[in-house]
Parts: structure tokens; C-alpha cells; sequence
């Protein structure tokens, strides 16, 4: 059996190819004999949620049209940073993101679009090429591969149910009826897969408790490490399947940070792997190789600023806070939920698993090296995915560059210990803290900002955009203002519910 035939894509078993290969010829060559009347481009605005524009195919000359030129839009419409006076954008489709739309009542193809300019040119400042620059980047002065993977967790929020009530804050991994919401997730990511996602599981989480007359679920849907570019726009898209097929079972969804006090926040947290040549970096001899140690040094480093693009709203500093299982200070370790970069397990035991839990089958052979990430924890879903990820691609690559010093400083900055324990007190104070607000992450990032401005990654509009975004929220003494205060709190979760 082929492995394209597996592939849930129905454009891949159609075409008999990757969605990689994909080309005009090949979309339209679907379009045609698929009988599809419809094609849609989306792309994610500066708010970081996907925008639709809606075609309807009624001449091939029309549709080759729109498949090589592209449409114009709106730019100021879409991010605060483009003037009205010049806010004229190109959006311009790439056939490798085509998927079926799985909500469309009419046969619709979907495609991801990238910005040009008025010249013709890669927008400087969208989010979507700042990553690919990021990447290019990486790979020129390292000559690897960055890839990455998400973890997205969300609540899905329903009518109160009296049958197998959950237990408060027992929901990982829980299975039916005490978990609700299974059968919904699978859906989510078959939907999900069918775009193109490349997902290694899903599960219920910790959250799980009521409120108001309302349940509410944390779910998990983790990804496979790809190409960062290509994580991006899975993580972009997750996010659209699950909101609309939530709209369509008349659950609400959210992937805000914090809904409540005392109650499991949602991350969004990414693991990173280094390919060379096919082969993953980031293990030698079975043990984290000093590649992935320089790596890690890069966010040590870069830890006060990275927060500017993966935790945008005041909420998300409330979920930053010790004993959460959530990050409040700059370090790493291996297997170890209270550090910010952990490495986790990573079949590095040469033992052979298959084979002792099933002792009639031969003994296996398979290279686990692949297997092994690191994973920053403390991203959560109000980020913009495409600058999140091209901020850890500059932070890895700075890393890397220091050499023998990016392995030293990430060797002090190890800790194997879960340092919010008492008897770690004097370890914990010794370490840097995160930011404990918008307005203080706006600041590192001033402070850091010559590092993403490298090499042209990072344009100064980017920067001066999320730096005056972050600065708005004047959020430097929320946490401790709303101290106590239960329905200030509920208004603010409120106010930032269907973030990013």
C-alpha cells in the first residue's frame, strides 16, 4: 500500500502526490473533475485569526486567474501597522496548503495565501514571512533544519451534564463518560488531518470543572515535528477547525490563557527538533547533544523577550505563576513540568519496548532518534503562531552561534529539580524571571530587539507594532490589583476569550 494512499488529504489520494508537489495544474486538475464550485483563500490578520475571501469558479480563464495572480486586499484592515493611505496588499494562494473545506455546505477548495506588496514583493512585515525568513536564516548560518511541533489546548464549554459528573481538575487523559467531549476532539482531528495537519494524538487534559451551569473540558491536540513554516499554518488552521465544528455542535471554544482562579490554564507549547541530512540533532551517543544544549542557551538568552510573541494579553501572565505547572523563571531541565525548556522523554534507553511488552514479537529495530525534542512551556494560544515560532528560530540560531559558550551558559542554567519546592527556595531566587506582564514583556523585547532584528528577520515595523500592542494593555500591576478580586477577574478572561 502506497503511503500517499494514507494520507487523509483527499487532494493527495486524488493526485497521487504530496501535498508538497502540489501545482496549479494539479488544483486545477481537482477543481475540474471533482465538480467543486467554490474556492476560498485564507489567511490570518495581525489578530492572528484566519480571514476568508470567497470565489466562485464560473470560467477556467477566471480560475487560472485567481490561482496565479492572486486577489488585492485590504491591508489596513488587516493589521494595525499598514497605513489606509497605502494599505493595498496582493494575497496570493500556495497550492501546497489546498484541502477540501470540510464546513462548506457547496464543494469548496481551500487555500492558504501568502502577502506581496505593491511592488510585487514578500510583505517585510507579515507575520508568515517573517517566519520564512527566520528559517532561511537558520538554515544558512547552521545548516539545519528547524522544525517544530505544537501542543494546542483548549476548553470546550456545554450545557452543565448530571451523568458521570468529572472530578475537578482530573481530566488528563480521562476517557468516556466522564470525559465529554471525545468523540468531538476525533472529529476535530479528522477535520484537522484532511487540511493537511500532521497530528501525533489528542487527549483530554487536566482542566475539567463547571461554572455558571456550564461544563468545561481541557483537550489537548498535539502535532508531529515538520518544517516550522508548515507547523505554523497547522497550528493557524487547528485553531479554525475546531472553533467552527465547536460552532456547528453548539459548544462554545476557547483557547484563552486563563479562564478562571484555581482552575488549569491552556498553553501552547512547542517542541523543537534540528534536522541535518535527515538526521535529528538533537541527541548524541544517546544523551541531548551539545547542539540542542546551544539551542537551549538561545532561549535561555532570549526567554524575557520570546514571551512578546507567544503570550500577548493580560491573561496570559495570570497562568504564568508558580505551582500551575506553568513557567515563572529562566531554566531548563529533563522531564521536569516546573522549568521553562524541558526535555522530555526520548526513547533514549536502547531498551526494546515492543519486545518486553509483547514478548512473541521478534525484536524491533527502529531508530527513536527522531523522537527527541525540547519544549518550550511557556507560549500559550493568544500568540501569533508565525511570529512565536520565527522568535525561537532567531533564539536557537543565536544559540547556536555562541559555540562553546552557548554550551556553558546552558549548562548553568540546568536545573533537575522542581524548583518551587521549599527546600529549592534559594535555587529559585538565584534564576531570572519571566515577565509578569504585557507591558514588561514589551520592554525586554526593546531591550532585545537587535537579536530578531538580525540579518533583516525581524522588520522594525514588526517590532514597533507588538511593542506599542503589548504597551496598550497598560497592564504592568494587573496581577496584583485583581488580587482577590473574582469579578474584576471574569470581566478580563471575558474581554480576551477568543484570543489569537
Amino acid at each position: 500500500m502506497s503511503n500517499l494512499s494514507m494520507i487523509p488529504n483527499k487532494l493527495v489520494s486524488f493526485l497521487g502526490k504530496s501535498c508538497c508537489d502540489f501545482t496549479k495544474e494539479d488544483i486545477k486538475k481537482y477543481i475540474f473533475e471533482n465538480g467543486i464550485q467554490h474556492v476560498n483563500f485564507l489567511y490570518p490578520g495581525g489578530d492572528g485569526r484566519i480571514k476568508t475571501l470567497n470565489f466562485v469558479i464560473h470560467s477556467a480563464e477566471y480560475l487560472d486567474e485567481i490561482l496565479t495572480c492572486g486577489e488585492r486586499v485590504d491591508g489596513s484592515s488587516l493589521f494595525s501597522f499598514i497605513q489606509a493611505s497605502s494599505s493595498d496588499l496582493y494575497v496570493v494562494p500556495r497550492y501546497r496548503t489546498a484541502f477540501l473545506d470540510p464546513f462548506a455546505e457547496l464543494p469548496t477548495l481551500d487555500l492558504l495565501c501568502s502577502f506581496f506588496d505593491k511592488d510585487g514583493q514578500p510583505l517585510e512585515s507579515s507575520p508568515e514571512y517573517t517566519l520564512h525568513k527566520a528559517c532561511e536564516q537558520f538554515k544558512a548560518d547552521t545548516g539545519m533544519e528547524f522544525q517544530a511541533m505544537g501542543e494546542l489546548e483548549y476548553y470546550v464549554i456545554a450545557p452543565e451534564q448530571e451523568l458521570f459528573p468529572a472530578t475537578d481538575q482530573h481530566g488528563y487523559h480521562e476517557s468516556a463518560p466522564y470525559a465529554k467531549f471525545n468523540e468531538f476532539r476525533q472529529k476535530c482531528m479528522l477535520y484537522i488531518a484532511q487540511a493537511g495537519g500532521q497530528i501525533k494524538y489528542g487527549h483530554s487534559e487536566v482542566g475539567n470543572f463547571t461554572l455558571d451551569g456550564k461544563v468545561y473540558e481541557q483537550n489537548e491536540i498535539e502535532f508531529l515535528p515538520c518544517p516550522a513554516e508548515s507547523a505554523a499554518d497547522q497550528l493557524v488552521l487547528a485553531k479554525w477547525m475546531i472553533r467552527n465544528l465547536g460552532f456547528r455542535y453548539g459548544y462554545d471554544i476557547t483557547f484563552a490563557p486563563k479562564i478562571t482562579t484555581g482552575k488549569a490554564g491552556s498553553g501552547m507549547h512547542i517542541h523543537m527538533r534540528l534536522m541535518k541530512n535527515g538526521v535529528n540533532q538533537m541527541l548524541k551517543d544517546g544523551k541531548i547533544s551539545d547542539t540542542a544544549k546551544s539551542a537551549i542557551a538561545g532561549m535561555m538568552t532570549l526567554a524575557p523577550s520570546i514571551t512578546a510573541f507567544g503570550n500577548m494579553n493580560p491573561t496570559s501572565y495570570f497562568r504564568l505563576v508558580p505551582h500551575q505547572e506553568a513557567p515563572t523563571n529562566i531554566c531548563w531541565g529533563d522531564r521536569n513540568r516546573s522549568v521553562l525548556v524541558r526535555v522530555p522523554l526520548g526513547w533514549s534507553g536502547r531498551t526494546d519496548l515492543c519486545k518486553q511488552a509483547n514478548p512473541n514479537e521478534p525484536d524491533s529495530e527502529y531508530d527513536t532518534r527522531q523522537k527527541q525534542t525540547v519544549e518550550m512551556r511557556s507560549p500559550d494560544g493568544s500568540a501569533n503562531t508565525y511570529l512565536l515560532l520565527a522568535a525561537l528560530a532567531t533564539a536557537c540560531r543565536h544559540g547556536i552561534l555562541m559555540g562553546a559558550k552557548g554550551v556553558e551558559l546552558a549548562n548553568k542554567t540546568y536545573v533537575n529539580v522542581n524548583i518551587h519546592l521549599k527546600e529549592n527556595e534559594t535555587l529559585l531566587n538565584s534564576l531570572r524571571t519571566l515577565p509578569d506582564s504585557c507591558v514588561k514583556s514589551a520592554a525586554c523585547l526593546k531591550e532585545q530587539r537587535q537579536f530578531y532584528a538580525d540579518k533583516g528577520v525581524f522588520c522594525d515595523t514588526i517590532l514597533d507594532g507588538i511593542i506599542q500592542q503589548l504597551e496598550a494593555f497598560q497592564d504592568t500591576t494587573l496581577r496584583s490589583d485583581l488580587a482577590g478580586d473574582q469579578a474584576a477577574m471574569e470581566k478580563l478572561v471575558r474581554t480576551y476569550f477568543h484570543c489569537g
